[in-house]
């Protein structure tokens, strides 16, 4: 019994401790960022629900690789496919993020933090795989697309504050 729980708490992991690490913490930062703009736009989803939701989807995708570092452990009775956590993750992000989105008095709120909570997710995967220039690449882009065209839209005066 006892060397069953040796066992089991002692399993190799998949990834080094450090990958590990480094994943969830630029997951954290990089959602974060997102995040902290929805925060500073007075948003129903800031910062923390960001930066909860892109470490949920990185969690889901380590937890991929650490099952598909073990596949062999299975044997052929269990056939796995990894793009069902990408799936997975933006079924349950896009429930979410449509409890948001109100319609009210003839407005639609809450669409782009909706949205931004879907982009979020998508970095999460993306930190959680390792692909850091696609990360990287979507938090700039995100970032310009809430923060800047917010402001273009101002400029404009097309920018509707009720999102």
């Amino acid at each position: 019994m006892w060397e069953d729980l040796v066992e089991e708490f002692t399993l190799s992991p998949a990834l080094p401790l450090s990958v590990v690490v480094a994943r969830t913490l630029a997951t954290v930062v990089f959602c974060g960022l997102i995040g902290l703009e929805r925060e500073t736009s007075r948003r129903a989803a800031g910062l923390r629900t960001h930066m909860l939701i892109g470490l949920a989807a990185c969690i889901y995708c380590l937890l991929t690789l650490a099952l598909l570092a073990r596949a062999d452990d299975f044997g052929d009775t269990v056939k796995m496919d990894p793009l069902r956590i990408i799936e997975a993750v933006t079924g349950g992000v896009a429930f979410l993020a449509a409890g948001l989105i109100v319609f009210s008095q003839g407005k639609v709120r809450g669409l782009t933090t909706g949205a931004s909570m879907w982009v979020v997710a998508a970095v999460g995967v993306a930190c959680g795989l390792g692909e850091w220039v696609i990360a990287g690449m979507t938090v700039i882009l995100a970032l310009i697309i809430i923060a800047v065209v917010r402001q273009l839209e101002k400029h404009a005066g097309t920018y509707e504050p009720s999102e």
